[in-house]
């Protein structure tokens, strides 16, 4: 099966999409371009027709011009690419991750909150797997 995560430029392009809903190539050559390296619009054309092929996006025409949108949702991807890096980087480890995420950024109080709050669930989502019974769904 082909591999259908996006590559940092395609991210970048669904991350465009994510927040408009849908745009042209166009739209997404200037909003790409306001960041790092300029891209040609038919470099930007090109990742669209791959993004495509990949069921990351789909297009309306619209005139002459091609509006996308995308097909991959933001949370599920983000999912599959923070799995990926952490096996790929981490060997799995979650806590070996966390310690450098954490010592590489200093967090707000808020951030520290909303960690405490996450970790809270993972022990009860954990602790309502370890009740059920082999076999028994949730």
């Amino acid at each position: 099966m082909a591999d259908t995560s996006p590559t940092e430029r395609e991210l970048e392009a669904l991350k465009v999409l994510w927040q408009r809903g849908e745009a042209t190539v166009r739209e997404v050559c200037d909003a790409l371009n306001t960041g790092g390296e300029p891209l040609a619009y038919t470099t930007v054309l090109s990742l669209f027709q791959v993004m495509e092929q990949k069921g990351l996006v789909t297009h309306r025409k619209q005139g002459k011009a091609y509006v996308y949108r995308a097909v991959a949702e933001r949370k599920p991807t983000f999912r599959q690419l923070a799995g990926g890096f952490l096996e790929r980087v981490f060997d799995g480890a979650v806590d070996e991750y966390l310690v450098h995420a954490i010592e590489g950024k200093p967090l707000s109080a808020d951030e520290l909150d909303q960690l405490e709050a996450m970790i809270e669930r993972a022990r009860a989502n954990r602790r309502i797997a370890d009740n059920q019974k082999p076999g028994e769904q949730q």
